[in-house]
C-alpha cells in the first residue's frame, strides 16, 4: 500500500512540475498579448482567492482540533454549547459575498471589454482594421483576410500592437481555436459564427491548437500565428497579393511539377492567394505560399523529405485526413517533381 501511495505521490509531482513548465509561444502562464494578460490577471486573482480561503479555514480547522482535543480526564467532559451567535453567522456571511465581488467586478468589466468586436461589425470596414475569417476544417485552419483580400492556410500572420478580430467557424463539424500565449480557447461551430479579437505585443512564432476532440487526427490540428512589426505585415499582404498561381518555376523539374500539380491536385488545392471562390468552395488548403510555410501538414518541419513522405503516404501521417485517396500512385520521379514546385511557392521577400 505504501508503495502505490510513493508512486501517486511521486506522479502527482511530476504533473505538477511538467504543468508550470512552458515557453512563451504556448504558455497560458507566459501572456504575450492583451488579451492573454487579462484572463491571466484573472487567474491569479482567483487563484489567490482560492488559496486564501484554504489558509483561513486550513487553520481555524487545525486550531479547533489541537484546543479542544479529548484530555486525559476529561473523557465525559462536555464543553460548553454555542449555537446561534449572530456575530459569527453575519461575518462568515459577508466574507464569501466581499470575495465574491472582488471577484465578480474585475470578471464582468473583462468579459465587456473582450467581447468588443463592434468594428469588425460595421457594414463597411475601416481601411486598418484587421478582420480574418477562420475556417476550422478535417484537420487543417485557413485564414481569409477581409480587407487584404488574401487566402492562406495553416500559417496566420499578424501585426504586434494591433487588435485583430477573428470570425471564427467549423466547415464540417466542432472544432476549437486556442492560441495559449494569445487568447483563451473559442468553439468553432458549424452553424453560427462566433467572434472574438486578440493582439500580440511582441514578434514571435506561437502554437494554436485545436481543443475539441474532432476526430482521429485531433492532436494534429495545429497552426502558427505568426506576429511581424506592422512594417512588416504590409510587405507580407503586399507579397502575397502578388501570388496568382502564375509564379514562375525555378527549374525543369519545377516545372514538371507545375503540370503534374494542374493535373491532380488543383482540383482541391489553390495556389491563387486572392482566391475569389466562396468558403464552401474552397475544400483543401491553399497553397500560394506553401515555402514559406515553417509545418508540412501542420505537424512536421517544411523540408524536402517530409513532402515527400506526406505526398506518398498522407494517410501514415495525419490519418483521417480527406486527402487521402485523392490521386492515384505517384511515382517516385513525380513526387521529386511535385516537391520541387510545392517548395518553390513563396511569397518575394
Amino acid at each position: 500500500m505504501m508503495k502505490q501511495w510513493r508512486l501517486v505521490s511521486l506522479v502527482s509531482l511530476l504533473a505538477l512540475l511538467l504543468g508550470g513548465c512552458g515557453k512563451d509561444f504556448q504558455s497560458t502562464l507566459i501572456p504575450q498579448g492583451e488579451v492573454a494578460k487579462m484572463q491571466y490577471d484573472l487567474l491569479l486573482l482567483s487563484t489567490a482567492i482560492m488559496v486564501l480561503v484554504v489558509l483561513v479555514v486550513t487553520a481555524i480547522f487545525i486550531y479547533v482540533v489541537v484546543k479542544f482535543r479529548q484530555k486525559k480526564g476529561q473523557e465525559n467532559y462536555i464543553p460548553k454549547q454555542v449555537e446561534g451567535n449572530h456575530k459569527l453567522e453575519i461575518i462568515w456571511t459577508v466574507i464569501p459575498i466581499l470575495l465574491l465581488l472582488v471577484l465578480a467586478v474585475p470578471t464582468v468589466t473583462y468579459t465587456f471589454k473582450l467581447a468588443d468586436v463592434k468594428p469588425a461589425q460595421k457594414q463597411k470596414l475601416d481601411k486598418d482594421t484587421i478582420v480574418i475569417d477562420v475556417s476550422a476544417r478535417l484537420y487543417w485552419w485557413e485564414f481569409a483576410y477581409k480587407n487584404e483580400k488574401i487566402v492562406t492556410s495553416q500559417d496566420m500572420v499578424i501585426p504586434t500592437g494591433k487588435k485583430v478580430y477573428l470570425n471564427l467557424k467549423g466547415a464540417d463539424i466542432k472544432h476549437a481555436f486556442w492560441v495559449p500565449s494569445l487568447a483563451g480557447k473559442i468553439d468553432t461551430n458549424p452553424d453560427n459564427v462566433n467572434m472574438m479579437w486578440l493582439k500580440a505585443d511582441n514578434p514571435g512564432t506561437y502554437n494554436g491548437f485545436c481543443t475539441e476532440l474532432c476526430g482521429p487526427s485531433h492532436a494534429l490540428m495545429q497552426f502558427k500565428v505568426k506576429a511581424v512589426s506592422p512594417e512588416e505585415y504590409e510587405a507580407w499582404t503586399a507579397s502575397m497579393n502578388k501570388l496568382d498561381g502564375k509564379q514562375e518555376t525555378a527549374s525543369a523539374q519545377a516545372e514538371e511539377g507545375k503540370e503534374i500539380f494542374q493535373k491532380s491536385c488543383i482540383g482541391c488545392h489553390a495556389v491563387d492567394a486572392n482566391d475569389a471562390r466562396p468558403a464552401a468552395a474552397r475544400i483543401a488548403p491553399n497553397l500560394a505560399n506553401f515555402g514559406d510555410r515553417e509545418l508540412v501538414a501542420g505537424i512536421v518541419e517544411n523540408n524536402e523529405e517530409n513532402v515527400k513522405q506526406w505526398l506518398k503516404d498522407p494517410e501514415g501521417m495525419k490519418p483521417g485526413n480527406l486527402m487521402t485517396g485523392k490521386y492515384g500512385n505517384l511515382t517516385d520521379e513525380q513526387v521529386d517533381a511535385l516537391t520541387a514546385y510545392l517548395l518553390g511557392l513563396k511569397a518575394e521577400k
